[in-house]
């Protein structure tokens, strides 16, 4: 078994490499996963592993056995150097290199007449995306789309976020005008939430095949959206505000959707 004692190692620059660029994760084909349940999710969500690395001094030899398996390559690596490459403050002993996936419209398939999914336009902070990843994945949604998304699905924040729901979620990334076309060829009503010639959003009936979209919370949605929305749609708000935070007000809105569905 490998094992690495110096910052200077070219893997170790790699791994910081991949934590901080998202070119490096482009040219590459590999992001970073770091923690227990991230990396089990990603093993779960078919994810390719290729390389392990742990530190003996956070995690015991039993509990690294349940992921080696899935590793194509398997490092120790001492304190000094774990703690360098590890993204959180708090630390489980574990990290892990694997393959993108591609997140093309394609990939998506439907095991249900009756779809419901998300649609973020735009959104830049990744820490609302794992936010929205979380909330798709409690409510058991069939896909998340990303509009023009402002940086890549791997960016280590969005998976630290999520708290590895990326990996359990079907997710595409598109253009507005790309996921618009999806919408329509796969007959998907659409909901968007906003202001403009809206209805509340307890009114409509999302137990149809149906696509809730959200917008950035300082610019909402594009006017393509909101024009090609089956319905425009809002939350009522009792103070002294007009908007919440973007994953508040689709989980809402996914909720609902859920009640009326009977939570199936």
């Amino acid at each position: 078994m490998k094992h690495i004692e110096s910052f200077q190692n070219s893997t170790i620059k790699n791994i910081l490499k991949l934590q901080e660029r998202s070119r490096e994760r482009k040219k590459n084909g590999l992001f970073v996963i770091e923690g227990k349940r991230e990396i089990s999710l990603a093993i779960k969500g078919n994810y390719s592993i290729t390389t392990l690395l742990f530190c003996d001094d956070f995690i015991t030899e039993n509990v690294l056995s349940s992921y080696s398996t899935s590793a194509t390559e398997i490092i120790s690596v001492t304190k000094e150097v774990y703690q360098k490459i590890a993204y959180r403050n708090s630390t489980e002993g574990i990290i892990a290199l694997a393959k993108t996936k591609n997140f093309s419209l394609d990939t998506i398939q439907f095991s249900t007449s009756a779809p419901l999914l998300l649609i973020a336009e735009a959104p830049e902070k990744p820490g609302n995306i794992g936010a929205l990843l979380r909330t798709a994945d409690a409510a058991d949604l069939d896909a998340v789309l990303i509009a023009n998304p402002k940086t890549d699905m791997f960016n280590p924040n969005i998976i630290r976020s999520s708290v590895g729901c990326l990996f359990t979620n079907q997710v595409a990334t598109g253009t507005t005008e790309e996921i618009i076309t999806f919408l329509k060829e796969k007959k998907i009503n659409s909901f968007a939430t906003t202001l403009q010639n809206s209805n509340e959003y307890h009114q409509e009936d999302y137990t149809k095949a149906t696509a809730i979209i959200v917008g950035t919370e300082d610019t909402g949605l594009s006017e393509e959206l909101r024009i090609a929305a089956t319905q425009n749609i809002y939350i009522p708000m009792q103070g002294e505000i007009d908007s919440m935070n973007v994953s508040v007000a689709a989980a809402i809105v996914i909720f609902e959707a859920k009640r009326q569905r009977g939570f199936n």
